[in-house]
């Protein structure tokens, strides 16, 4: 059995990171993928769907933390995973989310003073940040300037 996701979209909002009292963390964010045809009167439809993901992996967590913005473009890829909780009123709540592996940034960053991680431009998106470097330290996090074509 497979259960894998992969997903390109936008940021729809700056990455919230919570940190937990076992010096864990989550980073969790949305991105928005769209695809866009023709119904049957011609007319051109653009659909939208809103993605919810998590990173628990602390070195993911802290790339994500220091360099993912809203609006950057970001290919992911992860598993689907549905958890539950009882709210405050005892109902049972669920909710489906993408358990991020790793992820590319597909864009090049722009400098900026307030960023101080952010400072250098990529020509290209850097390698894709893996389970293997998730045991690394962040600041040593794989970064690349090499141009290869996306495989779509």
């Amino acid at each position: 059995m497979i259960n894998k996701v992969t997903l390109v979209g936008r940021l729809g909002k700056d990455p919230e990171v919570r940190h937990f009292d076992n010096n864990s963390s989550v980073c969790n964010f949305t991105i928005a993928t769209s695809e866009s045809y023709t119904d049957k009167e011609g007319q051109r439809v653009e659909q939208t769907e809103w993605h919810n993901l998590a990173i628990w992996r602390k070195g993911l967590v802290d790339v994500a933390e220091k360099y993912l913005k809203k609006g950057h473009l970001l290919y992911v890829e992860g598993k689907l995973r549905t958890r539950s909780w009882d709210d405050k009123d005892g109902n049972k709540k669920y909710t489906t989310e993408v358990v991020v592996d790793s992820f590319k940034m597909l864009e090049k960053r722009e400098s900026s003073s307030n960023n101080p991680g952010e400072g250098q431009n990529f020509s290209k998106a850097p390698e894709p940040i893996s389970n293997q470097s998730a045991s690394q330290d962040s600041s040593s996090a794989k970064v690349e300037n090499e141009s290869d074509d996306l495989p779509f």
